[in-house]
């Protein structure tokens, strides 16, 4: 091949970049050949361990039937690739068409994407389709909560940041954990284009979300919704909240059929009104039929810069993290609203059961009073972090600290329990957790 172009070797290739920028990767090792790779990764594997978790914080453990893996893992599923072409990708094109429909279902919106990279580019895509769209509002600032997840925070920040838009933030009832709808009136009258609401909030605490959205409507701001999309089968959707609804949806999709993984990959989603479409950023794909009246789809919205001016596009995130959404719209089928109810009822009761079990200890008790979804926050009277490290060293990951991102809190834990937690799973959390207090 390289005969062929008349290259005397690879870096003949690379001549376009400049000598100074080629200097090589030095954290990078030396490259393994293909036995070496897989003995690594196989002793890396071997490093999993099956400990009891307690952690959500943004990624939880729920039960995935196996099938859902075993068809996404087919062949026709597994190397499927961005459907370009609709004439020789109609299967594809059909799974996301399949998901989109219902993920606007599950949120109550008219139009949902391909999906995103994650749950936390999600929110900052969704911060810079508000400033898009929000033609009323001459500003770029946005208000948003502090409950919303101090990584979502981070990222969008980073994302924006240098677009000059403002994330202005707002702080929360130190007592009951969430945005107190009456304290935004010292931001009436002032230019925002949008207001993020989280439903449940980083906390696990349920939001007063009609009165915020209809406050924000009042304020020409439009709502971006951050939700649990296990959540939205038990709680009233985005698209219902208020008067009018929320006008953007995200969030992370990793509950629907995604596991763990050790961080990744997950994948993000985003509905919206449909007057907001033509700003969304990412795929959208559509139904329609051919000249012989037989259904067929094909890509309806696509908006990125593959495809158009880079100057015009919505996003340059180049992913709808596919295979992800082809285990998720499984995982739906399979489950059905029925079956996500019940996943998210189970969740809730488990997650009440593990607070009462724990709290009933002496030195440990919840720290906020309001309604909780799928996690709750508890105070300690030891350090948290060391708290965490004996639990760990007993095979129980026992919840997320929040010393780091909430300081004000103090010693204090984000505790989660899933419907794949046992009753015997709660006594075992709970006796662990005592005895190490009472050493």
């Amino acid at each position: 091949m390289l005969g062929a172009l008349e290259a005397t070797g690879i870096e003949d290739l690379f001549d376009e970049i400049p000598a100074e920028l080629r200097s090589g990767l030095k954290q990078v090792p030396p490259g393994l050949c293909e036995m070496e790779v897989a003995r690594l990764m196989t002793r890396r594997a071997a490093q999993d361990q099956y400990d009891l978790c307690f952690a959500g914080a943004g990624a939880y453990e729920h039960h995935i039937p196996a099938a859902v893996w075993e068809i996404t893992t087919r062949g026709e599923y597994y190397t499927a690739y961005t459907p370009y072409q609709a004439e020789a990708s109609q299967g594809t094109l059909q799974v996301l068409y399949e998901y989109q429909t219902m993920m606007a279902g599950l949120t109550a919106t008219a139009v949902s994407n391909a999906s995103l990279y994650d749950g936390a580019s999600a929110l900052a895509e969704a911060v810079l389709m508000a400033v898009r769209a929000n033609r009323r509002s001459k500003s770029k600032r946005i208000l948003v909560p502090s409950t919303i997840h101090p990584a979502y925070r981070k990222v969008a920040h980073a994302i924006v940041h240098n677009q000059d838009i403002e994330l202005v933030e707002i702080p929360y009832c130190a007592e009951e954990g969430h945005t107190v709808a009456e304290s935004l009136n010292r931001f009436d009258g002032e230019d925002f284009a949008a207001l993020v609401i989280p439903q449940p909030n980083f906390f696990g605490v349920l939001e007063e979300v009609d009165a915020l959205t209809d406050w924000a409507h009042a304020q020409g701001m439009l709502v971006i919704a951050v939700v649990n999309p296990i959540a939205l089968a038990m709680l009233k959707p985005p698209g219902e909240w208020g008067e009018a609804g929320a006008d953007i949806v995200c969030g992370e999709g990793q509950p629907l059929g995604v596991p763990l993984s050790s961080g990744g990959p997950y994948f993000g989603f985003m509905c919206c009104k449909k007057d907001w479409v033509r700003q969304m950023p990412g795929r959208i794909v559509g139904r329609t039929v051919d000249r012989d009246g037989n259904a067929g789809f094909t890509l309806t919205l696509q908006a990125r810069e593959q495809h158009i001016r880079r100057s015009k596009a919505t996003s340059n995130i180049c992913t709808n993290q596919g295979l992800a959404v082809t285990a998720a719209t499984i995982h739906m089928a399979m489950l059905g609203a029925d079956g996500l109810e019940r996943v998210a009822a189970a969740s809730h009761v488990n997650t009440q059961r593990l607070v009462e079990k724990l709290t009933a200890l002496p030195g440990v008790s919840q720290v906020f009073t309001r309604p909780v979804f799928h996690e709750a926050v508890l105070r300690l009277e030891r350090p948290a972090a060391q708290v965490l490290d004996e639990l760990a060293a007993h095979g129980i990951v026992g919840g997320y600290g929040l010393s780091d991102d909430y300081p004000e809190l103090g010693e204090t834990l984000l505790v989660c329990a899933t419907e794949t937690k046992t009753e015997a799973d709660l006594d075992e959390y709970a006796a662990r957790l005592g005895a190490i207090l009472n050493n």
